[in-house]
């Protein structure tokens, strides 16, 4: 029997497939109970904090509602810093390429970059975090909690802000961008 190139081809074309279909299908890593929660409420927050931070333009990040509150950047800021502030709680230091001074920051640039390591730093933390540790105890800014405690405290700060930013970027005319999927 004779084989051609088109007999092998074929064949080699349809398991490639096969292959790329499987693991489109594969889902991301599935962490259970609360850690997995929190994961999606953070893949959430990241995508609409950060998504908003590229919306706002770079003329807008330093408009603020009123004398003495945060401006658009600073709030950004805050939460940059905030999700590495938080962990610390619980035991773990930011990385040594963590600046401080991103919580004054105005360059939008940087900022979104800061917004995204930041999330990606929490994100380790959550995910190389043991079950086990969940309910090991610890303080809160004084207050008797656990390590789930914070990280609960940590997933209602980070929307808060996003609620704050929401209002923000509307006053400037700025529509959130999962808003316009809609329209």
């Amino acid at each position: 029997m004779k084989l051609s190139a088109r007999s092998l081809f074929l064949p080699l074309i349809f398991a490639c497939g096969a292959v790329s279909l499987m693991a489109q299908a594969t889902p991301a890593k599935v962490v259970p109970g609360f850690r997995g929660l929190f994961l999606k409420q953070l893949d959430d927050v990241q995508s609409k904090v950060v998504g908003l931070a590229e919306a706002v333009p770079q003329e807008k990040y330093t408009w603020r509602p009123a004398e003495g509150v945060r401006s658009i950047a600073e709030v950004f800021g805050h939460i940059a810093s905030a999700n590495y502030g938080l962990p610390t709680f619980i035991g773990v230091k930011p990385p040594a390429t963590f600046n401080r001074a991103i919580a004054k920051e105005t360059d939008k640039a940087k900022l979104v970059e800061a917004l995204k390591a930041s999330f990606e730093h929490l994100r380790k933390i959550v995910e190389d975090m043991p079950d086990a540790d969940l309910e090991k105890p610890t303080k809160l800014f004084g207050q008797d909690t656990t390590y789930e405690g914070v990280l609960f405290l940590t997933a209602n700060h980070m929307h808060e802000h996003l609620g704050q930013s929401i209002a923000y970027a509307r006053s400037n005319g700025v529509t959130p961008p999962w808003s316009k999927k809609g329209e």
